[in-house]
């Protein structure tokens, strides 16, 4: 995950999402908040969508970068 976000095109620029299912750590990493943060926002409907695979939590880096789209959108 470290080796797909040093490869930025510019500093400030965003940072590409690798093209696997992210992990919630992935996601706190990306977002640089807490690890229990991405949890809240999963039990509270809050963050990007996640699902499960067996008992494990795995985000879609597209649904990511679409909720991210529309996080932007909303603030503008």
């Amino acid at each position: 995950m470290k080796a797909a976000l040093d490869q930025a095109s510019a500093p400030g620029s965003p940072q590409p999402l690798p093209a696997r299912y992210l992990e919630p750590e992935d996601i706190a990493e990306i977002f640089q908040v807490p690890l229990e943060t991405v949890y809240q926002w999963r039990r509270k409907r809050t963050g990007p969508p996640g699902f499960r695979v067996g008992r494990h939590l795995r985000y879609d880096p597209t649904e990511v970068a679409q909720w991210v789209a529309n996080q932007t959108r909303e603030a503008a």
